[in-house]
C-alpha cells in the first residue's frame, strides 16, 4: 500500500517528531520527580546524551520509542513499514547499533545504563521498579578538588 499523503506532507510530519521531551520521556520524568529523585537532562558530555542522568549514583536512563529503536517485544524492529521500507529498516538497524555503542561506552566509563521502552510504560509497575532500582543504587562520594591557590 502506498503512502496516503504527499511526500512534502510526509516530510513535514516527520520533521515535527522530537527527540527530546517526548511523551514517554515526560511520563518517566514526572514519575521519578514525584518519587523524590532529582536528575539532569540530556547530559551532552556523555555518549548518546542520556535522557536522564543521576550523577551521584552514576546511572543513565534512556527512554526509547519502540519504532525508532526497534523494540523486539512489540514491533520486531520495523513495524510493517509500507513505504520506503528499505530506508526504515536500515535506519532502525543503525539506531540499534548506535544505542549499543553508547551503552558500551557508558558502562566502560563506570555508568549503569537503564533503558525504558515506550511499550513498558503502559504498566505502572515499570515506573515503580525503575524508581526503586535508582533509589537502591549506592551513592558515590563526590570527589571535590580544592580550589586552586589564587595569586594575590
Amino acid at each position: 500500500m502506498a503512502d496516503t499523503v504527499s511526500p512534502e506532507r510526509r516530510s513535514a510530519i516527520m520533521a515535527n517528531i522530537r527527540s527530546r521531551n517526548t511523551t514517554p520521556e515526560l511520563k518517566v520524568r514526572r514519575y521519578l520527580h514525584s518519587a523524590g529523585l532529582r536528575f539532569r537532562l540530556h547530559k551532552s558530555g556523555l555518549p548518546g546524551k542520556p535522557d536522564l542522568v543521576f550523577p551521584s549514583r552514576r546511572i543513565c536512563v534512556f527512554v526509547h520509542g519502540c519504532f525508532w529503536h526497534g523494540c523486539e517485544r512489540c514491533v520486531d524492529g520495523t513495524r510493517a513499514v509500507k513505504s520506503n521500507s528499505a530506508f526504515w529498516i536500515e535506519k532502525v538497524r543503525k539506531n540499534r547499533e548506535r544505542d549499543a555503542r553508547n551503552e558500551s561506552a557508558l558502562e566502560a566509563d563506570g555508568w549503569k545504563v537503564l533503558t525504558v521502552w515506550e511499550c513498558q510504560l503502559q504498566s505502572p509497575v515499570t515506573l515503580k521498579r525503575l524508581a526503586t532500582r535508582i533509589k537502591n543504587a549506592p551513592k558515590r562520594q563526590a570527589v571535590r578538588t580544592p580550589p586552586a591557590n589564587r595569586a594575590a
